[in-house]
């Protein structure tokens, strides 16, 4: 939700940046409209309670005919004031909805454009010379094959067309990326979470994933649940409708992913770059207002150097704004270097939503001004499956084995992930 305040003292910043994400900058003027209809509703409930008021101590300090007259006019006023905080109840669920349709306010650092108008911030190390090396790199579908770490054919025989096995090494790389990237949250001051992935819709349109990405949510209709697409949802939710006390307060959740990719028809249709199912584990941060830009750049130095002690090649995009979903004011992704594709593909991303998703939630902290809603920020540390591909592809050596990182020896218990 945006801040209304902000909406009516400069609207035109507003439409700038509905136009910007390829939204319609109409809604801004429909919210107007309906913010004013929902102020005029409020003051002419209030001020018939104020009316209500003062007539109710005249009737007690009456007696007789007069108490009579006024018991009367406090009848007929009771019922203005219950058909004006009708009014005033559906003119704010109004506002609310229309206020639901507006994306956040971009912040005016973040390129403008469209999915490929991004702009690249840095590219950190070289990709790997395969040629020099004197052998041409499998792709990540044939190198699981050979060292039966994932069976594509076998999850499309159980469920469907993007689904997978990670068997043997492949259960046991996901389980140690997991531990691993576990274990460095914790150093940093991250609280473990295991959230549910299962949640009301109060949860999915609190953080703004029942506008334009609904069509790539699970809905259980008969439960009216829906199945989270990544622990974000439920990590910002956890804190719903509560005042915080002290900020930052930092989670990393981890869980099973679920998305439709509804819009993904003939996209990435070989191997497991897009799943319908997955797991990450995910930062999550409230802080206050004034410290979330800050603390975006560290989501983003931390997502950093988990891909640094994988020693793969990556490259930070900044993401263009018609690429941003409703939420982020802003979004930072790290592309992996995958050798069979020549190109980077995103294994990461970090999000300031600014105070958007707060005060959808109702999630607020208090200062000596009074109470106001927290900003909220994202960063995945990992997403399984595309770390995975990410690892197969650059580690793999010449006799079929895949080299093992060293900062995951410790939890995997081996250096090589060897032909069986």
């Amino acid at each position: 939700m945006i801040d209304l305040k902000a909406l009516r003292e400069n609207p035109e910043a507003f439409k700038a940046s509905q136009k910007a994400r390829g939204e319609d900058a109409g809604i801004v003027d429909k919210l107007l409209k309906a913010d004013d209809a929902r102020r005029e509703a409020i003051v002419d409930f209030e001020k018939l309670r104020a009316e209500q008021n003062l007539l109710s101590k005249s009737v007690g300090a009456a007696s007789g005919s007069e108490k009579e007259k006024l018991l009367e006019s406090a009848k007929k006023l009771a019922t203005s004031v219950k058909a004006a905080d009708a009014k005033r109840a559906e003119a704010e669920d109004a506002a609310h909805k229309v206020g639901l349709l507006m994306a956040n306010l971009i912040d005016p650092a973040a390129p403008v454009g469209g999915e490929a108008d991004f702009k690249v911030i840095e590219t950190v190390g070289k990709p790997r010379d395969f040629k020099a090396e004197g052998f041409e790199p499998k792709d990540h579908v044939e190198i699981g094959k050979v060292i039966k770490a994932i069976d594509i054919e076998r999850g499309a025989k159980v469920s469907g067309a993007r689904s997978y096995y990670l068997t043997g090494p492949g259960a046991l790389l996901e389980l140690a990326l997991v531990n691993y990237a576990i274990s460095l949250a914790v150093k940093a001051g991250f609280i473990p979470m295991i959230p549910p992935v299962l949640v009301k819709p109060v949860a999915m349109e609190g953080i703004g994933f029942l506008g334009q990405a609904a069509e790539n949510v699970y809905h259980l209709k008969e439960d009216e649940l829906y199945l989270a697409g990544t622990s974000e949802v439920a990590l910002a939710a956890f804190h719903m409708d509560e005042i915080l006390d002290q900020l930052p307060i930092r989670y990393a959740g981890y869980s099973p992913c679920f998305r439709r990719e509804a819009g993904s028809y003939g996209k990435d249709t070989r191997g497991i770059i897009r799943v319908h199912q997955f797991e990450k584990v995910e930062m999550f941060t409230f802080c206050k207002p004034e410290d979330a830009e800050a603390e975006h750049k560290r989501l983003l130095n931390w997502e950093k150097e988990f891909f640094d002690s994988l020693e793969i090649a990556y490259r930070v995009i900044d993401v263009a704004s018609g690429d941003l979903g409703a939420s982020a004011a802003r979004k930072f992704d790290i592309e992996a270097w995958i050798p069979t594709q020549g190109a980077y593909r995103e294994v990461t991303s970090t999000s300031n939503c600014t105070q958007f998703q707060a005060r959808r939630l109702n999630i607020r902290y208090k200062d000596e001004k009074g109470t106001k809603p927290v900003a909220t920020l994202n960063g995945t540390l990992v997403a399984i499956p595309r770390t995975i591909v990410a690892i197969l592809e650059n580690h793999q050596q010449k006799d079929g084995s895949v080299k093992v990182p060293k900062a995951l020896i410790p939890f995997l218990g081996m250096d090589t992930l060897v032909c069986a």
